[in-house]
Formats: structure tokens, C-alpha cells, sequence
């Protein structure tokens, strides 16, 4: 395989995995209002837990990690994407309840932080700031895949799998569960006036997004064979809320092009660029000028996106019925009430996912 089609099966491969990456959080906040900037502490718990599950045992080797049991793709994919699940359990249970907004974001940032050091000074978690490497390449074995052959063999495996990501976060999304999150994005108060359990399901969405995001650093590891600290900075974390603003905030479509505009022609397409004589490095500081000017022009001129949120109504023909008598007037004992008002506006097939 020609240098060329390396590099570009390597983009598309990006490509999905970042529009996995942007789903998960795109339920938090697009979807339930969650600010999170912890993101990517998920995504690296997905990646070195994914990683540590299918290396074999430490012992013997240069490297220093738990767990080593050399398990097999997909379990090891699938039990990181729990993994970050049972973080995300930890951190709702300790900031959710009491915090909202501003204040939220600045805790999970910290948490962030502190997971970061955690994990670059404690060598014998995940083999400290050398991070996991020699991954095992999935089916490679059994396919006798060579590394040429592996790089679209692998963009083909996250494309379907981002594919049934997608089909199922646009079940959620168009779901009573989804409307309920647009609720408590739009007015928490309003939706626990109305009997809603907020903290519930925000910690629903919260173990959502943080599946997808365990699974998106899952499928980062065994594509690039290691990670390590630098790969997860927490700036990374405002990489994917640019995919999402720049997509559309709470539609999913939105998010693969975000992901195509953002991730793969911003950021990873200039790693494959020659860099320019006597300035090395200064294509990829204007790449991070170029992502920022972006997002002030969105938000500025297009805040809802390249592909705005798309709220559906249904008829309220069936509300009208139960309220009105046979005169077609609205009835002396049945008043509408205001619980009743907004299931007929939201309706059945209220969504913004798409």
C-alpha cells in the first residue's frame, strides 16, 4: 500500500472513531445540558483499560501495568467502555447532586487534572508518562494481517462499528429518555416540577456518553498500538466540543460532520503535511489558531451549527379529544393542565437526533 492511501485510511479511521467521541458527549451536553470537561479523563480510561486487557502480564517485561490478561477484541473493547462507565458513576455521585453549571465544569476539569497526574506519576497503573505500548493489533494473527493491510482492515472495523453507535444513539435520542434530556437541558427546574428524577437521569446520560467515550479510546489504542499522557491533555477534551459545535450541538448527523471539519482536516490532516523549511511545528500551531477562529465564527454567525438541532412536533389531535366535549368546547370538569400542555407540544416524535 502507497504512502497516500496510509495516510488516508488513517484520517478515515479518525474520522469515525471522533464521531463516536462526539456522540457520547453530545448526549451529555447537547442532549442533557452536562458540561463536561473531564471528557477525555473517559476516553483515556477506555484506552489504557482496553490496552492493559490485551497485553499479556507484566511480569517478565519492560513495561508496568494492572490487569494483563491478553484478552481478545472485542471483550477487551467492551470492558473498557465499562470501565469508563463505572468512573463515570464515581464522579456523578460526587459532583451531580450538589453542583450545576459554571461550577460542575470547573470540578470535573479538576478532576481531570487530577486524573492526568495520577496517571503519568503512578507507574505501576498504566507504566506512568512511558504510557502502554505494543499493543496487540486485533485479527491480525488470525487474519495474517500485515501493518499496511491493518490500517483500512481496522477503518472498516470502526466505521461499522460507529455505524451501529450511531443507529442506536438515534434510538435513544427519539426516545421518551432522549425528551427527557432535552428537558433538563432546557429548564432542570421545570423538569423536576413535572415529577422528573434529574439527578437520575442526568446519571443516565452521564454512563451513555461515557461508554462511547471508553469505547472511542478503546479503539484508539488498538489502532496506534500505545498511549500515553500526551495523547490526552485536557485540551483534548475542547477538541471534541469543537467537533460538536461546529457539527451542531444535539443532532447526530451534525456530529459527523463536525467530526470531518474539526478532527480530520484540522487536526490530523497537518500531521501528514511537510512541515515548513527552518519552522518546524508552526503548522500545527496554526491549525489550533485556525479550530479557534472557527468556533468564534460558528458561535457568532451559526450557533446552531452546520447542521442545526431539528425538533419534530406531533398533532396534539389525540390531547384535543380527551379535553373537549362533544360541543367542542373544552369541557367544565376537564381543564388542561400545564404536565398535559407540554406532552401535546412535545408529542411522540419530538427529537433533535437525528
Amino acid at each position: 500500500m502507497s504512502g497516500i492511501w496510509y495516510y488516508v485510511f488513517t484520517l478515515i479511521f479518525f474520522l469515525f472513531d471522533y464521531f463516536i467521541l462526539a456522540m457520547g458527549l453530545n448526549i451529555q451536553y447537547g442532549e442533557t445540558g452536562i458540561l463536561n470537561f473531564a471528557y477525555i479523563g473517559f476516553v483515556a480510561i477506555g484506552a489504557y483499560v482496553t490496552g492493559a486487557l490485551s497485553l499479556p502480564n507484566s511480569a517478565g517485561t519492560a513495561q508496568h501495568y494492572i490487569l494483563g490478561l491478553g484478552l481478545p477484541f472485542p471483550v477487551n473493547l467492551l470492558l473498557g467502555g465499562l470501565a469508563a462507565c463505572v468512573f463515570a458513576v464515581v464522579v456523578a455521585l460526587m459532583t451531580l447532586r450538589r453542583l450545576r453549571t459554571d461550577y460542575l465544569a470547573m470540578v470535573l476539569i479538576s478532576l481531570s487534572l487530577v486524573l492526568y497526574d495520577v496517571c503519568n506519576n503512578f507507574v505501576p497503573l498504566f507504566n506512568g508518562a512511558d504510557g502502554l505500548y505494543n499493543v496487540p493489533e486485533p485479527f491480525a494473527g488470525a487474519l495474517h494481517l500485515t501493518t499496511n493491510s491493518f490500517i483500512p482492515f481496522f477503518a472498516a472495523v470502526t466505521g461499522a462499528i460507529a455505524l451501529i453507535m450511531w443507529l442506536v444513539m438515534s434510538r435513544i435520542t427519539r426516545s421518551p429518555i432522549g425528551r427527557t434530556f432535552r428537558a433538563i437541558r432546557d429548564d432542570d427546574v421545570v423538569a423536576a416540577a413535572l415529577g422528573k428524577d434529574v439527578f437520575r437521569q442526568q446519571l443516565k446520560s452521564m454512563l451513555i456518553g461515557s461508554f462511547y467515550a471508553g469505547i472511542g479510546g478503546g479503539l484508539i489504542i488498538q489502532f496506534s498500538g500505545s498511549f500515553n499522557p500526551t495523547a490526552w491533555l485536557p485540551g483534548e477534551t475542547f477538541v471534541v466540543f469543537a467537533v460538536i459545535i461546529v457539527g451542531g450541538v444535539g443532532n447526530n448527523i451534525g456530529l459527523l460532520v463536525g467530526s470531518l471539519l474539526v478532527e480530520t482536516l484540522l487536526v490530523h490532516l497537518p500531521a501528514f503535511l511537510p512541515a515548513i523549511p527552518g519552522h518546524p511545528g508552526l503548522i500545527e500551531y496554526f491549525d489550533a489558531v485556525v479550530i479557534g477562529v472557527l468556533l468564534m465564527v460558528m458561535l457568532w454567525f451559526r450557533p446552531q451549527g452546520a447542521v442545526p438541532e431539528r425538533v419534530r412536533r406531533a398533532s396534539s389531535f389525540g390531547v384535543r379529544e380527551r379535553l373537549l366535549g362533544d360541543s367542542g368546547a373544552v369541557s367544565d370538569d376537564i381543564a388542561p393542565s400545564p404536565q398535559l400542555a407540554i406532552e401535546s407540544a412535545a408529542g411522540p416524535g419530538d427529537g433533535g437526533g437525528q
